[in-house]
């Protein structure tokens, strides 16, 4: 496959069955061979996604002594703002190109989750920004919980499976600066190859080159979203609890052209997390002959601190 098939979530939502299932289909073969969908109709307004890259861009313009006042010790830079250069791709030794910062999960009716989570952190000289955070965190959290359920129908398991975990799951989202470039990069590019943590991840802001995905020849091919379009991608917790049915894909965010080294990039992914206590264990139904079971069980919550240690965003 060397482009990424491109879906309307609005056939899932309809109350046309062939449409439905015809979605479940697509996505499902799209998540088994490339790990990446293109998706339209998803719960972002214009509006929305217009307010929120003014904001994101107003934080980022600040002063790096006041975005350092929101840089918070002791929680692995899962709230608040993370400086350029902190975080590297798991086995690199070279930091991103990258500042960013996390909204994290709004939690409601538990409060044993309001204690493990980290509070988030409130910028004081924007009023809007903590607003249109929590709202664009709200639709991109509603959008993949319909993902969901269509990847339960593809898994055959029920519809609704995924529903619990994800209800004040430990998602992030994550507003990401990568400034321009104003010297050669020694090994360092936007974001090296990776593959994300989580179960799905939902990206804004991928028009234009920049992200690439590597297919199963190990090619990379440009992953490139229309306007109204998230690009939607496969997390390893998924891929661990499918046993590899659904991939997740290596992919990176590649440094421009020299003539292009004076401009930013902004993209804003969502990284949809289940609650702590969810048991990744390998699915019953994705194991056989062909396909044994390949994962040892764990939960997420300890999968999410082992990778966050290889990542170098905290320390053991």
């Amino acid at each position: 496959m060397n482009t990424i098939p491109s879906v309307n979530l609005k056939d899932f939502l309809s109350e046309d069955p062939i449409k439905k299932q015809n979605f479940v289909d697509a996505i499902g073969k799209a998540y088994e061979e490339i790990g990446f969908v293109a998706l339209k109709g998803h719960f972002l307004d214009d509006a929305l996604v217009d307010n929120l890259y003014k904001e994101v861009k107003n934080f980022f313009s600040l002063p790096t002594e006041t975005k350092q006042k929101y840089e918070i010790p002791g929680i692995g830079g899962q709230r608040g703002y993370v400086s350029f250069g902190k975080e590297s791709a798991k086995g690199k030794k070279e930091g991103d190109l990258k500042e960013f910062w996390h909204f994290g999960q709004y939690v409601e009716n538990d409060d044993k989750l309001k204690e493990e989570y980290p509070d988030n952190v409130i910028v004081d000289e924007l009023k809007e920004f903590n607003d249109v955070g929590k709202e664009t965190y709200r639709m991109l959290e509603k959008t993949a919980k319909y993902v969901l359920r269509a990847l339960a129908l593809h898994l055959g398991i029920e519809e609704t499976y995924f529903d619990n975990y994800i209800y004040n799951g430990n998602s992030i989202l994550r507003p990401i600066h990568y400034p321009p470039i104003t010297q050669e990069p020694d090994e360092a590019v936007r974001a090296a190859a990776h593959g994300d943590i989580n179960l799905i991840t939902l990206l804004m802001g991928a028009q234009g080159k920049g992200l690439q995905v590597q297919n199963h020849k190990g090619e990379w091919i440009d992953a490139i979203a229309e306007a109204d379009e998230l690009m939607i991608n496969v997390g390893d917790m998924l891929s661990r609890h499918t046993n590899n049915k659904l991939k997740s894909t290596i992919h990176r965010v590649v440094n421009p052209p020299k003539e292009l080294w004076g401009t930013s990039r902004y993209s804003i992914p969502f990284f949809m997390h289940p609650i702590s206590e969810m048991k990744l264990d390998v699915l019953e139904g994705c194991i056989d002959e062909n396909n044994p079971k390949a994962f040892e069980d764990i939960t997420a919550g300890e999968f999410l601190n082992e990778r966050l240690i290889e990542l170098g965003l905290i320390k053991k």
